[in-house]
């Protein structure tokens, strides 16, 4: 099976099943090579299952990645491991600027405590009226 596959694979189960919102929150994001590399950023949308982040650099997919969440509401940081699943490079608006990269990670390593914390925030923020991204068939 070719990347590509693996990828629509993840789209096609995972995306339907936690719901994901629009809720910019701040994110390191650790990759795992030599030399490891951190990058601060924030969330593109967030689920309990995964997260789409950009970055500056391509992340290779089936990296693994370690990312710290601050949901800014919840003193205590959401820390888990996974792995990228998609990765797609943002058109230039500028010759001057870096490329982006829109990412997404699903967790696959995740305390029970921080995946029940995540839920409990993504049910606020959605009954604050959070934009809720609809599954894409």
């Amino acid at each position: 099976m070719g990347e590509h596959d693996m990828t629509d694979a993840w789209d096609g189960a995972n995306r339907r099943q936690f719901p994901r919102i629009v809720y910019p929150c701040l994110v390191k994001v650790t990759c795992d090579g030599e030399p490891r590399e951190t990058f601060l950023t924030h969330t593109e949308n967030i689920s309990v299952g995964g997260i789409s982040v950009i970055v500056k650099k391509e992340i290779r997919v089936f990296s693994t990645i370690e990312v710290e969440i601050d949901l800014i509401e919840d003193p205590e940081h959401i820390v888990a491991t996974g792995r990228v699943v998609w990765s797609v490079r943002r058109k230039a608006i500028e010759s001057v600027k870096p490329m982006f990269y829109d990412i997404g990670i699903q967790f696959d390593d995740i305390k029970d405590k921080d995946k029940t914390r995540l839920g409990v925030a993504i049910s606020k923020f959605i009954e604050k009226g959070y934009k809720i991204l609809k599954p894409v068939y």
